[in-house]
């Protein structure tokens, strides 16, 4: 059996569907999708912890005073040159003399995006150590880089928790799971493969849950409806996007399932036509 489809195990995360049996198994045999799931599930748990959180709470001060002592600590260490010359006795020698004509020779000009390399200065170590302050001043605006390593990884923090919020909206636990009005099993309809199958749900807040698997392939695209059985009067719900996988459909507010009890999916062609194309592939009907 192929890997489960994400946005099938996206469902299985939020409680939105429950796993058919060749799932159930085939998440006890592959640690990929299974490890997948588990992620998933904490994932939709810790945006389902954040729902009343709206500020965050002010930091103790031995926290800020940490990090300006780390930041202190940082300024003062050496730059790796320096501990390295330092940890083998080696200072830097000037030239020994400059060449004849060097002083007069116009500096090069830049022809390209490459700067020319710069030379070793010549100046005796009393005037290069004048001019170390400035160079200084210019590595102390630069952070350390365990400093940036955490505001990167605090930032990157912030943002999955965020974007979990977004995802999840208003749901209100780990795996929230929805009122359910009626339910189907779907089966193989005509001359349909035995092994295509699904299940429908209709949820309390009017939405249709429609789960499916191994539809045969179609030239068109695959429509979902909602029939009457007595008069066989129908009407179209939406359109899936795959052979297998979730779909979450808008009901009509004034629907009665009571009369409009079978859902449908059928194969469609691009053809302009919004009737029914008689070819149904899956059905099954509502109780509940």
């Amino acid at each position: 059996m192929p890997h489960l489809d994400h946005d099938r195990l996206v469902f299985l995360a939020l409680g939105e569907s429950e796993a058919g049996h060749g799932e159930t198994d085939h998440l006890e045999a592959c640690v990929s999708c299974r490890g997948e799931l588990e992620t998933l599930r904490h994932i939709a748990g810790l945006g389902a912890d954040t729902q009343g959180l709206r500020e965050l709470p002010d930091p103790p001060a031995h926290v800020w005073a940490g990090v300006l002592a780390g930041l202190d600590a940082a300024e003062k260490l050496p730059s790796l040159a320096e501990a390295h010359r330092q940890g083998l006795g080696v200072r830097p020698q000037p030239l020994a003399e400059e060449p004849p004509g060097l002083a007069q020779r116009p500096p090069p000009a830049v022809t390209g995006d490459r700067p020319e390399p710069r030379r070793q200065s010549s100046r005796p170590d009393g005037e290069r150590a004048a001019g170390r302050p400035a160079v200084r001043s210019r590595r102390s605006r630069r952070w350390p880089r365990w400093a940036t390593t955490v505001v990167t990884a605090t930032a990157a923090a912030v943002i999955a928790v965020l974007g979990t919020v977004a995802v999840l909206g208003d749901r209100g636990g780990p795996t929230p799971q929805q009122a359910v009005l009626a339910s189907a099993p779907l089966a193989a309809y005509g001359s349909t493969p035995k092994d295509a199958n699904g299940d429908a749900r209709v949820f309390a807040d009017g939405r249709l849950h429609l789960h499916v698997a191994n539809l045969p392939d179609v030239s068109g695209y695959y429509e979902v409806w909602l029939i009457n059985p007595t008069t066989m009067e129908m009407f179209s719900v939406g359109v899936l996007r795959g052979s297998s996988g979730d779909a979450l459909l808008p009901l009509p507010p004034n629907v009665d399932l009571q009369a409009y009890s079978v859902v449908d999916v059928s194969a469609e062609q691009y053809d302009n036509r919004p009737a029914h194309s008689g070819d149904s592939l899956l059905r099954g009907t509502l109780t509940g």
